[in-house]
């Protein structure tokens, strides 16, 4: 297993992979998974600290995208569960969230809670549009602070 691993991350850490390797875990990361794409951000940029501004631009579409697809997700699960129950669901959360509309995706940033925000946002058929353009932002602030924070906290770790 750990020889998988080493291989593994010998092939994520390869120039030519770096910004689509960042893409892929930031929208993996977007969806529903477990996966945080913090690391593979700082990594590139720890590897080439000239990528710092194209990897927060990669990483930002592919969670934009990611929390795309988590809204269609949500969607298409609300639909089936009318589908079968013939009830709307109703809850203080979702009252929260349709009070706020799409302008509660900027939380979609927030770790354990931000994923879910982009489904529930779908759930609620919300329109997808403005809660695309709430989600750029939260997750283009997510990516600067962590990055800019840990380049200035850490500068010795990305400097070359």
């Amino acid at each position: 297993m750990q020889e998988l691993t080493d291989w593994t991350m010998r092939v994520l850490a390869l120039p030519q992979f770096g910004l689509s390797t960042v893409f892929v875990v930031a929208l993996l990361g977007a969806t529903l998974l477990p996966l945080f794409s913090e690391p593979a951000v700082l990594g590139l940029v720890k590897l080439n600290p000239s990528m710092l501004w194209p990897a927060i631009a990669v990483a930002t579409a592919g969670a934009t995208i990611g929390g795309a697809i988590t809204w269609w997700m949500g969607y298409g699960a609300e639909r089936a569960y009318e589908g079968l129950t013939h009830k709307h669901p109703d809850g203080r959360a979702l009252g929260w969230l349709r009070r706020f509309g799409p302008k509660s995706l900027g939380l979609s940033f927030l770790p354990v809670v931000g994923d879910p925000l982009c489904a529930v946002a779908g759930w609620l058929k919300m329109p997808f549009w403005p809660c695309l353009g709430w989600m750029l932002v939260g997750k283009a602030a997510r990516y600067v602070v962590w990055t800019l924070l840990a380049v200035w906290i850490f500068p010795e770790h990305f400097a070359h």
